[in-house]
């Protein structure tokens, strides 16, 4: 007898509706998995076997063929086992029940129980939208897969569980409610008014954070880059509960989702060592996963040490950076990840650390600093909003017993600037200044006679090119939206400029 049975498939993030058939026939005892499985789905015929085995079921010795259909792109991932188990139970008679119109998704143990799965919310969100409102996942996903709304879920403990419910045998397990939508929390995080001195710096890093510009820091070592880049979370605004879904849906497929955990609140902040590969920074594998670019949407990638991480590794962001998602494809075909993220870099001027530092003298030879700055290319650097020198912080302000403004209160600046570009870009999928194009930024960026004339000059002057040229009306609407003024002035215009870099020659 043919059984069939409907589970999920994920493609990067998106998926599709796959049909497990399951036939049993007479034969040599064999169990056969066919629709280009990968090697956990293989395994799968394991488990399965003693799953069902343990869970009082008899598993058939016959021939016994589980096809996952449509066959024309690779599966991967243990979420077939339940399904699998499912088919052989219900095609070998043990079960004579209607299924149609249910999904079924979950891992399996050998006594039978079932596992957390990684990748359920887009699964869910993906069965919904194809018509099934009936989806099986393990209880314990049942909190992740509750945050999609219209959805019957129907959380099961084991594969035993699900059969004594299919026929009718319990009421149906509940699903707990699904998790109120929580309130803002402040972001984990080092406050700023705990950072003493470099009062400029918290500047650049405000503008970043109302407008989602990158930022590259520049200094000796111990003047604070690292601590200011991981108290940029704490200023900027709370996710949405559009981007909290997208975050989570990320870290659900990437497995990062911790145990118990409904929805992402917190924005992420991935910092990657420089010793991490091109797969693990922008994403790969024999079928591509997310990396580090992606693991960071609608957060923060902080980069320390950057010119470390060499010259192919920041080229291979430079796409990403300007396009916002990332295309990784194989022979198979392609997947492409969201990465709209900001881009916090910092580094040393010189190898030693200490160029133009005013206490420590500087060993290196011109042409190591020079060799050195160059790391960074023009065209990487040209992706780069505000470049900021960060100074050494000297005994007076360290000792001192003034604190500076809270992130709280910077939050709020931020978050103000932020709803001006909500209301600016409704209705389309721009989300801050940062993300926007030529047309919209002839559309927005209005300057004063004075700016105009202003970046005229530095036109001339700095040798901009034509996507720094746009960068930097970007940031000057930005730091408008921080004064709440309606065109850009000359003293926006001043400010953004004040951010180019120095280290090293532009480029395009």
């Amino acid at each position: 007898m043919l059984a069939r049975v409907m589970t999920c498939a994920l493609l990067g993030l998106e998926g599709t509706i796959v049909e497990v058939e399951v036939d049993i026939a007479p034969g040599l005892p064999n169990f056969f998995i066919v629709g280009l499985p990968d090697t956990a789905i293989q395994e799968a015929r394991e488990r399965v076997r003693y799953a069902v085995r343990n869970s009082g079921f008899v598993f058939p010795t016959k021939r016994i063929v589980a096809s996952l259909a449509p066959a024309d792109f690779k599966k991967s991932g243990p979420a077939y086992d339940l399904p699998i188990a499912l088919g052989i139970i219900m095609s070998s008679g043990q079960l004579n029940v209607d299924v149609s119109g249910l999904i079924v998704l979950g891992e399996l143990s050998l006594e039978g129980r079932l596992r957390h799965t990684t990748g359920i919310l887009p699964m869910v969100a993906l069965a919904l939208q194809k018509g099934y409102r009936r989806v099986v996942v393990p209880a314990e996903d049942a909190f992740e897969a509750s945050l999609v709304e219209g959805a019957e879920i129907i959380p099961v403990e084991s594969l035993l569980q699900l059969a004594e419910f299919l026929a009718g045998n319990i009421p149906a397990p509940k699903c707990p409610p699904r998790p109120a939508e929580a309130a803002d929390l402040p972001a984990k995080g080092v406050d700023m008014s705990f950072i003493k001195g470099q009062e400029h710096v918290k500047r650049a890093l405000e503008v970043a954070a109302a407008g989602a510009h990158n930022v590259v820091m520049s200094g000796p070592p111990g003047s604070g880059k690292t601590m200011l880049a991981r108290a940029l979370t704490t200023i900027m605004p709370p996710l949405t509960n559009a981007e909290a879904l997208e975050v989570t849906k990320i870290m659900s497929v990437a497995g990062c989702l911790r145990p118990g955990t409904a929805l992402v609140r917190e924005r992420p902040f991935r910092s990657p060592h420089y010793t991490t590969s091109a797969a693990g920074l922008v994403g790969g594998g024999h079928w591509p996963r997310p990396g580090e670019i992606t693991l960071s949407h609608r957060g923060v990638l902080f980069l320390d040490e950057l010119p470390e991480f060499g010259h192919n590794m920041l080229e291979v962001l430079r796409q990403p950076l300007e396009d916002r998602l990332v295309t990784i494809s194989r022979s198979q075909g392609s997947v492409t990840f969201p990465a709209n993220f900001m881009m916090v870099g910092a580094m040393n001027p010189c190898p030693c650390g200490y160029f133009g530092d005013n206490l420590k003298e500087c060993r290196c030879p011109p042409s190591a600093i020079t060799k050195y700055q160059a790391r960074l290319s023009g065209p990487f650097l040209d992706r780069v909003d505000i470049f900021i020198d960060v100074p050494r912080v000297n005994y007076d302000k360290l000792s001192g017993e003034h604190q500076g403004e809270t992130s709280e209160s910077i939050s709020s600046r931020v978050t103000a600037a932020r709803q001006i570009q909500t209301r600016r870009f409704s209705g389309t999928h721009l989300v801050a200044n940062n993300d926007m194009t030529a047309p919209e930024i002839k559309r927005y960026c209005k300057l004063d006679p004075a700016a105009e004339s202003l970046l005229r000059t530095a036109m001339r002057q700095l040798s901009l090119s034509a996507r720094a040229f746009h960068r930097t009306q970007r940031l000057a609407r930005t730091i408008a939206d921080l004064e709440g003024a309606e065109s850009i002035l000359a003293h926006h215009m001043a400010e953004a400029l004040q951010y180019r870099p120095r280290l090293v020659v532009e480029g395009g």
